[in-house]
């Protein structure tokens, strides 16, 4: 695969991508730019024969269908968004004999539709979408969705969660526990589990300066 040819679909798949989205500023071009960059990252750090081609049209529409995270559609967006890649990298002449492993990389993708991704590719990918729910970007990205959901910062008598239940549905701060530091052992790669390791500490860091200036 030439550079030249990534460098072709890369626009492409940019202006396909930007086209079909809607106004979340958390799935926006810029997220399909990071996750392929993190997982071109992981694919050079790993040594593994990975399909760059089938890497960057997952990267770029494997987020093509996003309902709101309350829609009850929430759970299907990744088989949707996969369903929808096929068609549109059908009508852009994508090379047929790769379609099959892209739908695939993107279908497995998701944290809760629970399909286990079997190709390099897919692992891949999965790392590098995980990835934007730590560190600094998903330090924002969780508060600016949990500002879509209406949601409360934390539970202001319990912020959390010592003596309750978590419910990141209504508190932003609650999805660090919930699902956030749960993330690096779920990394199906060495190097996608060392930057999550090292991006979960900096959560961990905020919320231990949180519960700092909670005290005072």
């Amino acid at each position: 695969m030439t550079d030249k040819t990534i460098e072709n679909w890369t626009a492409r798949l940019q202006r396909i991508a930007a086209a079909e989205l809607g106004d979340d500023g958390s799935h926006d071009l810029y997220h399909f730019k990071r996750v392929f960059a993190l997982a071109s990252a992981i694919a050079d750090k790993e040594g593994a024969k990975v399909d760059r081609l089938v890497l960057l049209a997952a990267a770029y529409l494997h987020d093509i269908v996003n309902p709101p995270k309350d829609s009850p559609l929430r759970i299907k967006a990744s088989t949707l968004s996969a369903e929808r890649a096929g068609d549109i990298l059908k009508q852009e002449d994508f090379p047929a004999d790769k379609i099959a492993a892209v739908q695939h990389a993107i279908a497995a993708h998701s944290y809760s539709a629970g399909i286990l991704p079997d190709t390099p590719e897919a692992k891949i990918l999965q790392d590098a979408d995980r990835m934007e729910a730590l560190g600094a970007i998903g330090l924002a990205r969780t508060f600016y969705v949990g500002g879509r959901l209406k949601s409360s910062l934390f539970e202001p008598e319990d912020p959390f969660a010592a003596h309750r239940e978590l419910n990141d549905a209504k508190y932003a701060v609650d999805h660090f526990h919930a699902k956030l530091f749960k993330l690096p052992a779920l990394m199906n790669t060495a190097e996608g589990r060392r930057i999550a390791e090292a991006r979960a500490e900096f959560l961990q860091n905020f919320l231990d300066q949180l519960q700092s200036e909670l005290k005072t």
